[in-house]
């Protein structure tokens, strides 16, 4: 803390888009599906075909807080306690520049703080939190202790240290500015780059706010190696507040009817999600019971159809249970949905319904998909024997599926797309 700091300059923010989607997007004429292909049996997961879905709607988290905890607080719907030594909660940033947060430090890193780390470590492993989670987690500890944003900031940048994450505290007017090393892209957020490395200002990003400079320091805290990694392997495991919706569409003139469950809570967890890269939301997972009653649900229309039928009726699905909105108009700001809440909101756009259709086709069917990225919009690429419009990737032909065009079936691109060159294709992964 007492080594030389020196002012950053922030790099431009990249965005999701060089160019801003469609607003609207004009429907392709209704085609036949010729039935090719093998007759399809749906690929369901063990664990959701064993479990009983009514089961699933009663768990609930085992974590609850004793009552002489010094805080106590809703995490997504799962009750948390933590002691904090009064020592801790004596640690100040005072002055506000360099020498404040030195104090800050060394008043906290002389404290009893060790319980309170060994606390977050293992609520982060019962509740099978990712670093995004415990992020948030430590934040919350933090506001519970202190007031004034600054100490708070202070506060998660030293918790998250001892942690092992690499986070810099850095002064922005006077102000305490978190700044998180990621070795992926986040979106759309403030960055600074300290010895080859990147750093983002995550906070600001929730915040909608910018800091063009800040004043920091370029050496790392010893063993705090670890980046944010956002990616979402395996769900958080909250408190079950579950609700129920029915999802429905029209195909040839007769209406389908899909009814599913999902945890509310999680919907909010995954609404501060920041602008991850897009491999973490294309291989994020369903919970486990909104797959099994999707599953059963696609089971009841689609078990032994050829391929090119029961692949064309999800896409059908996805293209047409939700209704066709940018994010700027939905949220004020782009935003990627994980499969899980692009099957809550009624509205969705490109890359999210892109997203839930590599998912669903991926789970189902064991075939390989691609994301398939432009300037302006999303759509995906099937590895499959079918005629029409396709792309070469790794020098394996994928033909192009859009869950965004309306009525098109596997094979059409949007006219505009057919001959542009993607800009990026975003891998997911199989199991």
């Amino acid at each position: 803390m007492k080594k030389e700091w020196r002012d950053y300059t922030q790099i431009k923010p990249i965005p999701f888009y060089e160019e801003p989607k469609p607003q609207d997007i004009t429907p392709a004429k209704a085609q036949t599906i010729t039935p090719v292909g093998p007759k399809i049996y749906i690929k369901s997961k063990e664990e959701a075909e064993k479990k009983d879905s009514n089961d699933s709607l009663h768990v609930v988290i085992k974590i609850a807080p004793k009552k002489d905890k010094d805080m106590t607080f809703d995490f997504f719907g799962t009750k948390l306690g933590f002691d904090i030594s009064q020592d801790l909660k004596k640690a100040t940033y005072y002055p506000q520049n360099q020498t404040g947060i030195s104090n800050f430090f060394s008043k906290a890193a002389s404290s009893e703080y060790e319980p309170l780390l060994a606390d977050i470590d293992k609520i982060s492993k019962e509740m099978n939190l990712n670093d995004w989670a415990i992020y948030l987690l430590v934040s919350k500890i933090s506001q519970m202790t202190f007031s004034d944003e600054d100490s708070s900031n202070l506060l998660s940048w030293f918790l998250l240290n001892k942690l092992g994450y690499s986070v810099k505290a850095a002064i922005s007017n006077k102000h305490v500015v978190l700044l998180h090393y990621s070795k992926k892209i986040i979106y759309s957020t403030p960055s600074y780059k300290f010895d080859g490395k990147e750093f983002y200002a995550v906070q600001n990003y929730a915040k909608k706010g910018s800091v063009q400079r800040v004043f920091s320091y370029e050496q790392d805290y010893p063993n705090a190696t670890k980046e944010l990694d956002l990616s979402l392997k395996v769900l958080p495991n909250f408190e079950k507040n579950i609700q129920t919706k029915l999802l429905s569409f029209s195909l040839s003139a007769k209406k389908y009817e899909l009814p599913i469950s999902y945890n509310k809570n999680l919907i909010d967890f995954m609404a501060t999600y920041p602008q991850a890269d897009y491999e973490t939301f294309f291989n994020a997972p369903l919970e486990e019971v909104t797959y099994s009653e999707l599953s059963r649900a696609f089971k009841e229309y689609i078990q032994g159809k050829k391929a090119s039928e029961a692949i064309n009726f999800v896409l059908h699905f996805v293209q047409n249970a939700f209704r066709y909105e940018i994010d700027q108009e939905q949220f004020s700001r782009e935003k990627v949905m994980f499969a899980q809440e692009t099957l809550y909101y009624d509205k969705s756009d490109c890359e999210d319904r892109a997203i839930l259709f590599s998912y669903l086709i991926k789970e189902f069917f064991g075939i390989s998909v691609v994301g398939v990225k432009y300037k302006d919009h999303m759509a995906t690429a099937l590895y499959i024997p079918l005629e029409g419009d396709s792309v070469s990737v790794k020098s394996k032909r994928f033909v192009i599926a859009d869950p965004t065009y309306i009525n098109a079936t596997v094979g059409m691109s949007m006219s505009k797309y057919k001959a542009i060159k993607p800009e990026s294709y975003i891998v997911v992964k199989e199991d």
